[in-house]
């Protein structure tokens, strides 16, 4: 068996094969493989329209490929966080009643998966008057508490400046840590995002390229869909990224929420 770093055994969770997607004769994705292993952060970026979303809901389960194999662990527990998830703000539900829907879960469950999601003070606060990083995180906590093997997270940081995103990705990778999972996210923001991963997949349609950030960063396919400018960011990011965390004042960055 393959071994992580440290010496831990790798666990494939999830292997896609020669994926193909098509809507009206139309073809959204071809030939797409992709694989993800426990412990995994991966990222797919790609421009409108290039079938990220397709491929997380081929992931999922409910959108069938037109051919293809997929593959998934036995037992494989996934966790989602939506892009947009509307709540009718006339509607009278707090986060803790949020968290019981469909099924009333255990008091302690809920506790645990608002703390670990940074949203342990907002259990009887109304949905409608979150902000928007705290409206990302009470998704987050939904989405983690069946403690999932694997979370998918479609662009959760929309609306959020830029230190507010670097403070939910920081989440993400304690979240990783903690619950031992996998996590992919799908993602416009380029330097950010890519310098949150392990790994990144550029999506238009087919894979044009993945590998580690810096890799995908410089690569032909990449800046013939984003620009050259992006990989400048992302060593910027990654050298302001390794002198921002702040152990003592874990808040600092989400103010701007």
């Amino acid at each position: 068996m393959p071994q992580m770093p440290g010496g831990k055994p790798v666990m494939n969770l999830i292997t896609l094969e020669k994926i193909a997607v098509r809507f009206g004769g139309q073809s959204v994705l071809h030939a797409v493989d992709f694989h993800i292993d426990r412990g995994e952060i991966v990222t797919v970026v790609g421009p409108n329209g290039s079938g990220k979303s397709t491929l997380l809901r081929v992931i999922i389960g409910a959108q069938p490929p037109a051919s293809g194999t997929v593959a998934r662990a036995r037992g494989l527990r996934i966790g989602y966080v939506p892009q947009k998830l509307h709540v009718d703000p006339t509607l009278p539900l707090t986060v803790r009643r949020f968290l019981d829907l469909p099924a009333r879960i255990p008091e302690a469950l809920a506790a645990a998966a608002l703390e670990q999601a940074g949203a342990g003070a907002l259990g009887q606060r109304q949905m409608a008057d979150l902000s928007g990083g705290q409206f990302q995180r009470v998704l987050l906590a939904r989405a983690i508490l069946s403690r999932p093997d694997l979370l998918i997270l479609d662009e959760p940081t929309q609306g959020l400046d830029q230190p507010g995103s670097a403070a939910f990705y920081r989440r993400i990778a304690q979240l990783r840590a903690d619950l031992n999972c996998a996590v992919l996210m799908v993602s416009h923001e380029l330097h950010v995002v890519m310098a949150a991963s392990d790994r990144v997949i550029c999506l238009n349609g087919h894979v044009c390229c993945a590998g580690a950030p810096e890799h995908v960063a410089s690569a032909p396919e990449y800046r013939a869909l984003f620009g050259t400018g992006t990989q400048g960011a992302l060593a910027l990011y990654r050298h302001e990224h390794a002198h921002s965390h702040d152990h003592d004042h874990p808040h600092t960055h989400e103010a701007a929420e």
